[in-house]
């Protein structure tokens, strides 16, 4: 089969830094229980979050670059950067979950407050730490909070073979992607995880957000613009959005119930799990309104202002690591506090600011790194 892919020029765009940063923040405070700053995120405005985008930018930018190595070098080493990107997020997840499961367990001995180590998943793996960190290796046993980066690693470790008929028959892809979400929500069908339960985020449901992104990278955007350009399409999009955040408003604690049941039923519990189909439309209709305000040439995306956010984005794995792991240090600030609002703000704020110092340092690190070959040639040739 030939190629039929058309990927967009090979220029970075900002925008997916952006918002990928934009998420990560987003993530780090939603994963706060009691954090007054995480009203501003998404989740409480309308069907997706975070987490919708950060999948979604990660199929997307997986079939922009390795879509490209697989045109132009071929399968083999497309699957072979794939797999060590794959083993890069295996090897960071592993990582943070040692160091999230001693952060968690040594401030609960500290703080004489064993309730946390059930809030969080941790008793059962002081419990059999062996057994647990097994599972662990295996993708089986995570502490809260930490579900979306496997979910990420096993997205794009089987990758590869999807991305081959992807850039020869995307549509078709698509539709097989597709036909596993359709399956997976009817079927019940979920991976198990220990002790007991199941993936937070279902891969049969998620991978279709994944592939989705996928195809836009492709040659899905340009076969959709003239029809997502259009003005039609355009006011749909803010009538969905308006009535996303009409019914996720209502359902917010002390606003009382002012749509009727029948209206709000479909809609509660808002399910994320199994990836609901309104979540991906309410994505999908965001995506139609801010492209439209935000092309990629825009002078907004050059302001100083947004830098920040976008450095962040640049170096997702590493800031969304460290946003893991500071989440929990602000719940147990809070905590003990009770509940401060000014304690709230301020390290809600502080771990914002951290993030993005971690993604400046990493930066910084990978253009010192980039600069030593060079170095090392102009000795060579003195």
């Amino acid at each position: 089969m030939r190629v039929c892919a058309n990927l967009p020029p090979a220029a970075r765009d900002v925008r997916l830094d952006l918002f990928r940063g934009l998420a990560n923040w987003a993530i780090f405070l939603d994963h706060i229980p009691h954090e007054v700053l995480s009203w501003i995120t998404t989740r409480n405005y309308g069907f997706s979050d975070a987490a919708d985008l950060f999948v979604f930018i990660s199929g997307y930018t997986a079939a922009f670059v390795f879509g490209r190595v697989m045109i132009e070098r071929g399968y083999l080493a497309a699957a072979l950067r794939l797999t060590r990107r794959a083993l890069q997020l295996y090897g960071a997840h592993i990582l943070v979950v040692v160091v999230y499961i001693a952060v968690i367990a040594g401030v609960s001995r500290e703080l004489h407050d064993p309730n946390d180590l059930n809030q969080f998943n941790v008793a059962v793996f002081i419990s059999k730490p062996l057994w647990e960190f097994a599972q662990a290796l295996a993708l089986r046993y995570r502490p809260v909070n930490l579900d979306v980066l496997p979910l990420y690693i096993l997205l794009l470790g089987t990758f590869a073979p999807a991305l081959w008929l992807m850039v020869r028959k995307p549509t078709l892809t698509l539709a097989g992607s597709m036909a596993v979400y359709l399956a997976g929500r009817h079927f019940g069908w979920n991976l198990p995880t220990s002790p007991s339960g199941v993936w937070y985020f279902n891969p049969f449901a998620w991978q279709f957000l994944f592939f989705l992104g996928a195809w836009i990278a492709v040659g899905g955007a340009q076969a959709i613009q003239p029809i997502v350009r259009t003005r039609t399409v355009f006011w749909l999009a803010i009538i969905y959005l308006v009535f996303a955040l009409v019914v996720t408003t209502v359902h917010s604690p002390g606003l009382g119930h002012f749509l009727p049941a029948w209206m709000l039923e479909p809609f509660d519990p808002n399910d994320k799990t199994n990836l609901a189909p309104y979540r991906i439309v309410h994505l999908m209709a965001l995506a139609v309104v801010v492209t439209r305000f935000l092309p990629a040439d825009s002078p907004v995306l050059r302001w100083r202002s947004l830098t920040p956010m976008i450095r962040c984005g640049q170096n997702s794995l590493q800031v969304f690591c460290i946003g893991i792991v500071l989440s929990f240090c602000a719940h147990a600030a809070i905590e003990q506090s009770l509940d401060s609002v000014w304690v709230q703000i301020f390290v809600g704020t502080a771990g914002v600011l951290l993030m993005t110092i971690g993604a400046y340092y990493r930066t910084w690190s990978k253009q010192r790194h980039r600069m030593r070959p060079s170095h090392a040639r102009l000795g060579d040739i003195a």
